[in-house]
């Protein structure tokens, strides 16, 4: 059955909004220093605009619920909760990572999704991508990126970097003649990726309502990090 798809992605520095209904009807992306609270909104009602699409047409909302960035997560999904909410649609909570593998999709390689998580660690997943399909091979994780090229060592495979942490995993392991960077329009997550995703999942009944939405961040926030650590001292 068709559905009429509206995805975020707000995950990270870059964002972006996409209207899907089996294609990709109309994608805003941009990668700029703007806050997505000053954003995020705006290219929503740009993409609804632009396709002559009313908020009431959307049968389904999706977003990328984490991991990323703390405050940009909370935006995505806190938008997405309101706005299905509102129109009382369901959701689809898609990973990430997942989504920048969906990046990929033409490739016959391990694809690393790997985002920067600080602290010398990045937030990961790997997956084989072959004929059009990904396989998961590792569930979303924080791992150090010097255990990460350990694995990354042992595969013999094309293995292909994408996420705002590619950069840093590549410098490490950059010897590698299987290793590579994805090419700069499929190096971030992208709604376009989201859309897919959660048309597949909603087609075997994935779907979850506004209320059932939430972030998922892999590990505690600084804040709550330096709160256990000082009850510790």
């Amino acid at each position: 059955m068709r559905m009429l798809i509206l995805s975020v992605d707000s995950s990270a520095t870059p964002a972006s909004v996409c209207l899907y209904d089996d294609k990709v009807l109309a994608e805003y992306f941009i990668n700029t220093k703007l806050t997505h609270s000053q954003t995020l909104v705006a290219m929503i009602e740009s993409v609804l605009k632009v396709t002559g699409t009313k908020v009431e047409d959307i049968d389904l909302y999706a977003v990328n619920n984490g991991p990323g960035s703390f405050t940009g997560v909370r935006i995505g999904v806190s938008a997405v909760k309101g706005m299905a909410y509102a129109q009382d649609k369901p959701c689809i909570a898609v990973s990430t990572l997942h989504s920048m593998a969906y990046n990929c999709l033409t490739e016959n390689a391990v694809i690393c999704a790997c985002m920067d998580a600080r602290r010398h660690q990045v937030y990961n997943s790997l997956y084989r991508v072959q004929n059009g399909i990904a396989e998961l091979i590792t569930a979303d994780r924080a791992i150090s990126i010097e255990d990460l090229t350990e694995e990354l060592k042992a595969l013999e495979l094309p293995v292909i970097l994408v996420g705002d942490g590619a950069e840093l995993v590549y410098n490490s392991i950059m010897e590698l003649n299987n290793i590579s960077l994805a090419p700069d329009n499929l190096l971030y997550q992208r709604a376009s990726s989201v859309a897919m995703i959660a048309a597949e999942k909603a087609a075997s009944g994935g779907t979850i309502s506004s209320a059932a939405l939430m972030p998922s961040y892999l590990r505690l926030s600084q804040a709550e990090r330096e709160r256990l650590e000082k009850q510790k001292g």
